[in-house]
């Protein structure tokens, strides 16, 4: 199995977490390709990629309260990004689910989104903004409202509790608000915001993640729907022996059994820790 069957193999086995990464890393390629100023040395988003502040331009392309997130302007404001993502989705996967995990990466996105088109149209200023930085904000926000007290051990530093770590990156925002960028701090704040409500809906019954969901279903069902046919077929059934079907039932079941086994690995120990022979398997079974 080469790297690309690797890679695709991670991906559909490894979770929201995995996926984000992978789309997030997946735009930063393809902006190099399209959008990078080589002679300037930054990034030049089109108004239908970033989302701007200009009410010309959101209404056009409201798609952008979404994309922006998933769009960086450069190498280590990518790479800081996913390495919280990854922390953060961790520890969030510890108490709730994958649907709700990518619920509030989107929600929160959206939400960060509105606050800072609001407070800049208010300003009367207009400016873009990318980054996953709000959403990743919303989930580490979310778990620390729902466990605050958790361990987490840093490395160099040791054991400290999950609300400092937060804690230190609010205070670092609202410090820094009027050095610079002060479009990221707010939509940093905001995410944490929504991720704070979010964690405290949820705990009161109300989950929002379920209109991600949702919306994604609907999709899901317009693009696989099929048309019926008007006639029904009639197929024959020829029985075949006994034993060829006794024989069929236990391949399959031991292949099930392979696959049951391998999923728990994944759960336990991660997908790195499967050996090649394991990933194989898995790859000609998705095939």
């Amino acid at each position: 199995m080469n790297i690309l069957d690797d890679l695709k193999l991670q991906y559909k086995l490894g979770g929201i977490t995995n996926r984000l990464i992978y789309w997030n890393v997946g735009c930063f390629l393809v902006s190099i390709i399209f959008f990078y100023q080589f002679q300037a040395g930054q990034f030049n988003y089109p108004f239908w990629i970033a989302l701007n502040t200009d009410v010309s331009r959101f209404l056009i392309a409201p798609w952008t309260f979404l994309t922006y997130a998933f769009f960086h302007d450069g190498f280590m404001h990518l790479l800081f990004n996913m390495i919280v993502l990854n922390f953060s989705s961790q520890l969030f996967l510890t108490y709730f689910t994958q649907k709700q995990l990518l619920g509030l990466y989107v929600l929160g996105t959206i939400f960060a989104g509105f606050v800072f088109v609001s407070i800049y149209y208010f300003m009367g200023v207009s400016t873009g903004i990318v980054g996953a930085s709000a959403a990743i904000m919303a989930i580490l926000m979310g778990v620390t409202t729902y466990h605050p007290l958790m361990n987490v051990r840093l490395l160099l530093i040791g054991n400290v509790k999950l609300w400092h770590i937060t804690a230190v990156i609010l205070v670092l925002d609202l410090m820094q608000f009027r050095l610079g960028n002060m479009g990221g701090h707010i939509s940093h704040l905001s995410g944490a915001l929504f991720g704070f409500v979010f964690i405290k809906l949820l705990e009161n019954g109300t989950d929002l993640s379920t209109l991600v969901s949702g919306v994604i279903d609907l999709f899901v069902n317009l693009f696989n729907k099929t048309k019926k046919s008007p006639f029904k077929k009639v197929h024959k059934n020829y029985s075949k022996p006994a034993e060829n079907r006794t024989s069929k039932i236990v391949t399959k079941d031991k292949s099930q059994q392979q696959i049951d086994e391998i999923l728990d690995k994944i759960s336990q120990s991660g997908y790195d820790s499967l050996t090649k022979e394991e990933k194989e398997f898995l790859f000609k079974v998705g095939k």
